[in-house]
C-alpha cells in the first residue's frame, strides 16, 4: 500500500508563533497573502524568506472553486466575518491539496480557521494555543435593541438603532474525526 503524500499549510500565525520550516520534512505550503501579513525584517519574515529561497516552502495560490467552498462553509458557521482573505486562501489551499490526494494539516492558532477546517474535514495543528475543542456556530446580535442577525450579516452596526453588533455562540458540537 502506498503512503499518502503529506503537506503542511502554514498560516501567518504559524510564523508568528515561531514555527521553523527547517524543523520538519513534510512538504510545506503557504499562500501569497500570508507574505503581506508578515512584518518585513522580523524574525518571522526572515524564517519565511529563507524557507522559500531554500525550496522548503512553496507559495501557491489556491483555485477559486476551493475559495468559494471555504467562504460558503464559513458563512454557514458564522465565521466568514472573522476570516481574512489570507485565512480563506490558507483553508482553500489545504482543501485543494486534500482533493489532490495529499494528507493535509494547517499549522495555525487562529480559532476561526480551525473551526472552518474542522467543518471541511481538514486537519489542523495548534502551535502556541490548545486549539479548539468544539465546532461552533455563531450568530450576531445587537446588545442595544436585541435584534438578531445572521452570522454573515455584512454590516458592523444594527440597522435599527446603530449599536455595534456582537456575536454569540448559537450551537456547539463535538469536533469531527476523520
Amino acid at each position: 500500500m502506498m503512503e499518502k503524500k503529506r503537506a503542511i499549510i502554514l498560516d501567518t500565525s504559524a510564523f508568528l508563533a515561531g514555527f521553523d520550516p527547517f524543523s520538519i520534512n513534510e512538504k510545506q505550503y503557504t499562500v501569497p497573502l500570508v507574505t503581506e501579513e508578515l512584518s518585513k525584517n522580523s524574525m518571522s519574515w526572515i524564517r519565511f524568506k529563507a524557507a522559500v529561497e531554500n525550496g522548503l516552502l512553496k507559495v501557491k495560490k489556491p483555485e477559486k472553486i476551493f475559495e468559494k467552498k471555504v467562504i460558503k462553509t464559513a458563512e454557514i458557521l458564522g465565521n466568514s466575518f472573522f476570516l481574512s482573505k489570507a485565512d480563506v486562501q490558507v483553508l482553500a489551499l489545504a482543501l485543494q491539496l486534500k482533493t489532490a490526494g495529499y494528507e493535509t494539516s494547517i499549522a495555525t492558532d487562529d480559532y476561526s480557521i480551525q473551526n472552518v477546517a474542522n467543518q471541511l474535514n481538514v486537519k489542523f495543528v495548534s502551535l502556541a494555543t490548545f486549539g479548539i475543542r468544539f465546532r461552533l456556530k455563531w450568530m450576531r446580535y445587537c446588545p442595544g435593541c436585541h435584534r438578531k442577525y445572521p452570522a454573515d450579516y455584512k454590516s458592523e452596526k444594527c440597522k435599527v438603532c446603530g449599536t455595534e453588533l456582537k456575536r454569540k455562540m448559537l450551537r456547539k458540537t463535538t469536533l469531527t474525526e476523520e
